[in-house]
C-alpha cells in the first residue's frame, strides 16, 4: 500500500548522499615480520585475547590487555569512537575481532580499522608506546573552491581540539568541535588510545594533521587512521548522529514540486510509524537483555570452587604466596593453563554473598595496565575467593627492601615503577568510570609483572565516591603504619589526597631503598619523611640516594623526584598536589616545582591498626555512593 512513497523516499535519500564518498572498511595493516603456526600457544593466546577484548566492549570504549607468557605473550587493545553507544561499540569490536584473523592470517602483529572502531595486537608490548607509521588517509573527493582557506580553518580547529584531548584530563583523550566556514560549518573530532601519555597523544594527532595535505587536500571531508589516534572532519555533525550533509550544507536550495513533497511527507510518516514500533520493540528487548546481561556477567566470572581447589592442590601451603589481613593468597593454574593468584577471604566477613558479588563485579570494571586484573570470583557457602592475574615478580616490598634483590632495580626501572603507580592512581581518581580512593597504598600492594611494570593491587579498603564527593570520615581507622596520611590516622578523614600521601611515601622508599616504617635517625627526624625533608632543606638531599644505584642515577634527577615525593607528603592535605599534577611533574622535566612544607614528624606515633594484622574485614569493598559521572 505504501511501497511507492517508501521507494521514493529511498531514492531521495540516495540522491541526497550521492556526492559523498565514504570509506569502505575494514582497513588493515598486517606485519610480515613474523607469523605464528596454527595450533600454537601463540594462536591460543591470541584467541583468548580477542575473546577478552570482545567481552569488554559492552562496558568500555577503550580496553587493553595481554595474554600468555614469554615469547608467546600477546598484547592487544581496541578503541571505539567515543560518541557511539556501548551497544554499537560491542557490535563493532565483535566484527573487528572476526575480521582481523581473516585479513591478517597467522600474522604476529596486526591492526584493523572498522567504520567506528579499531583493534590492534602484537607479540611486542606496544601498550603506552607511540607509533605514527603507516597512517591511512581517507577523503571525500568533492573539492572546494577555496582550498587554502579551508585547510587553514581545518588545521586550526584540529590543533585546538588536539590540545583539549591531550592535556585536559576530563576530556579523556577525546574532543569534538565545530567552526563556521562561510555559510557552512566544519565539524571535527580527534581521539587517542587511552594508554598514551598526554604528550604522546599530542604528537600522534599532530602527525595525523600533518598527513592531511598529502591525502586529502581540498577535500570537503577527511579521516586519518593511525595506530594510536584518529581524526575526522566533515561539513555535517557526524558525531551527533548525522549520517551525511543536507542540501543546505552545499549552499544549494533547489525547489521541489508539490507532488514530490506530498510523497515525501507520506513516506516519512510511514517511516516514523515504523520507527516508533521498532523503538517499543527494541526497548522491550533491551530490558530483557539487561536482565540477561547481569545474569550472564555473574556466570561468566563466577569460578567453580572445585576448579580452584584443583588449581591450588586443595589450597596447599606449598602454593601459598602470602598472608594478608583479608586472608591468604595462593598460586594456582586453571584448567586452560593460565596461572593465577587466588585470594581466600577470611570466613568471618559479615558481608553477604549477594553484596559481595555485586561489589566484585563493580571492581572488575576497573581496567588499567597499572592495576592488577581481577579475573573472577567464587562464592560457595562460607567461601569467598578472588581470582587475579598472576604476576611472577611478586610484590614491590620483597624486591625493594632486600639488598640482594634491590640491586636489579636500576634508576630507569625505579622511575618506570614510580610512573606506573602514579598512572594507576590517576586512573582511579579521575579517569575511571568510578572515583576510587585506594586507602592502602604501600609497597606490598604494588605487584611487578614479567617486565617489572608496576600494578596496584588489593582493593580491600577501597572506597567509591559519586562524581561530586571528595572526602569522607570513618570512625574505624584501618591502614598500614608508615603510609597513612595524618588527617586519616588522627581524624578518620580520607580523600584523594590521602592516596597522594601514600604515593609520596612510596616514591621516597623507591628512590632511597629505605622503608619508612621503622626508620629512625634522630629525635628530630624520627621518620624517613622527616629525615628526607631535613636533608633536602639543607641542600644535602643527595645523601639519601640508594648506594646500590651507583652511576645509573643522575643527581639532579634524584633531587627532582625527592622534591616531588616531599610535595606529596606535606602535613596539610590542601598543600599536596592532585595525582594529575603529580603525573605532569613526573613527565615534564621543565615543570616548576613548589617548595614542600614539612611532613608530619609525628608519623611514627600514630596509633592505628595495621591491615596486616589478623583482624577480619567487614567488607571486601565498601561503596559510599555510586552515581553516574
Amino acid at each position: 500500500m505504501h511501497s511507492k512513497p517508501i521507494q521514493l523516499l529511498l531514492l531521495c535519500t540516495f540522491a541526497l548522499f550521492s556526492d559523498v564518498v565514504f570509506g569502505d572498511p575494514p582497513y588493515s595493516i598486517c606485519s610480515s615480520s613474523g607469523s605464528y603456526v596454527n595450533g600454537s600457544s601463540y594462536e591460543n593466546n591470541l584467541n583468548n585475547l580477542l575473546s577478552s577484548l570482545s567481552s569488554n566492549a559492552s562496558d568500555y570504549k577503550f580496553y587493553n590487555t595481554s595474554y600468555g607468557i614469554a615469547s608467546d605473550r600477546v598484547y592487544g587493545l581496541y578503541m571505539c569512537l567515543d560518541y557511539i553507544s556501548n551497544d554499537n561499540c560491542q557490535k563493532c569490536i565483535t566484527t573487528v575481532t572476526e575480521d582481523i584473523v581473516k585479513l591478517c592470517p597467522q600474522a604476529k602483529e596486526a591492526i584493523v580499522w572498522e567504520e567506528l572502531c579499531q583493534l590492534r595486537y602484537s607479540n611486542i608490548n606496544f601498550l603506552g608506546s607511540l607509533n605514527v607509521t603507516g597512517n591511512i588517509g581517507l577523503d571525500n573527493v568533492q573539492n572546494l573552491t577555496e582550498p587554502k582557506k579551508f585547510e587553514s580553518a581545518v588545521n586550526e580547529t584540529l590543533r585546538n581540539l588536539t590540545k583539549v584531548a591531550s592535556f585536559h584530563v576530563s576530556a579523556n583523550m577525546y574532543a569534538t568541535g565545530d567552526v563556521p566556514f562561510g555559510d557552512q560549518t566544519i565539524f571535527a573530532l580527534v581521539q587517542c588510545t587511552r594508554d598514551l601519555a598526554a604528550n604522546d597523544c599530542n604528537r600522534c594527532l599532530q602527525s595525523a594533521i600533518g598527513d592531511i595535505p598529502n591525502c586529502c587536500y581540498a577535500s570537503i571531508g577527511a579521516r586519518v587512521l593511525s595506530r594510536s589516534c584518529y581524526l575526522r572532519y566533515e561539513f555535517y555533525a557526524f558525531y551527533n548522529g548525522v549520517t551525511g550533509p543536507t542540501d543546505s550544507s552545499n549552499g544549494k536550495k533547489e525547489s521541489k514540486n508539490k507532488s514530490s513533497k506530498t510523497w515525501m511527507i507520506a513516506g516519512i510518516t510511514v517511516v516514523v510509524g515504523l520507527v516508533i514500533v521498532f523503538f517499543i520493540f527494541g526497548l522491550y528487548l533491551f530490558r530483557n537483555k539487561r536482565h540477561r546481561h547481569g545474569k550472564n556477567e555473574r556466570e561468566n566470572h563466577n569460578i567453580n570452587l572445585g576448579s580452584l581447589r584443583v588449581a591450588t592442590n586443595n589450597f596447599s601451603d606449598l602454593n601459598k604466596l602470602g598472608q594478608g589481613g583479608f586472608g591468604p593468597v595462593y598460586k594456582g593454574k586453571l584448567g586452560d593453563g593460565q596461572e593465577v593468584a587466588i585470594k581466600r577471604l577470611s570466613a568471618c566477613s559479615e558481608q553477604g554473598s549477594e553484596e559481595f558479588i555485586n561489589e566484585v563485579l563493580l571492581i572488575m570494571k576497573l581496567q588499567h595496565k597499572n592495576l592488577v586484573k581481577l579475573l573472577g570470583f567464587c562464592v560457595d557457602g562460607e567461601e569467598k575467593l578472588l581470582v587475579y592475574e598472576f604476576l611472577p615478580n611478586g610484590s614491590l616490598d620483597v624486591v625493594l627492601f632486600d639488598p640482594m634483590q634491590r640491586a636489579q632495580l636500576d634508576w630507569s626501572k625505579r622511575l618506570n615503577i614510580i610512573n606506573g603507580i602514579a598512572r594507576g592512581i590517576l586512573y582511579l581518581h579521575e579517569d575511571s568510570r568510578l572515583k576510587v580512593i585506594h586507602r592502602d597504598l604501600k609497597a606490598s600492594n604494588v605487584l611487578l609483572d614479567y617486565d617489572m611494570n608496576a600494578k596496584i593491587s588489593d582493593f580491600g579498603m577501597a572506597r567509591i565516591f559519586s562524581g561530586n564527593e571528595g572526602e569522607a570520615n570513618t570512625a574505624t581507622i584501618v591502614g598500614t603504619y608508615g603510609y597513612m596520611a595524618p588527617e586519616y590516622a588522627m581524624e578518620g578523614l580520607y580523600s584523594i589526597k590521602s592516596d597522594v600521601f601514600g604515593f609520596g611515601v612510596l616514591l621516597l622508599e623507591i628512590i632511597t631503598g629505605k622503608r619508612n616504617a621503622g626508620f629512625y635517625h634522630s629525635k628530630n627526624t624520627p621518620s624517613l619523611l622527616s629525615y628526607a625533608w631535613s636533608l633536602w632543606n639543607e641542600g644535602k638531599g643527595i645523601e639519601l640516594s640508594d648506594s646500590l644505584l651507583c652511576d645509573s642515577c643522575p643527581g639532579d634527577e634524584f633531587l627532582r623526584y625527592m622534591q616531588i615525593g616531599l610535595l606529596c607528603v606535606q602535613e596539610d592535605a590542601y598543600d599536596r598536589p592532585t595525582m594529575s599534577s603529580v603525573v605532569m611533574m613526573l613527565k615534564n622535566e621543565s615543570a616548576t616545582l613548589g617548595h614542600p612544607e614539612k611532613p608530619p614528624f609525628s608519623v611514627g606515633r600514630f596509633n592505628a591498626n595495621e591491615q596486616d594484622s589478623q583482624e577480619c574485614s567487614v567488607n571486601f569493598l565498601t561503596v559510599s555512593d555510586i552515581l553516574p559521572q
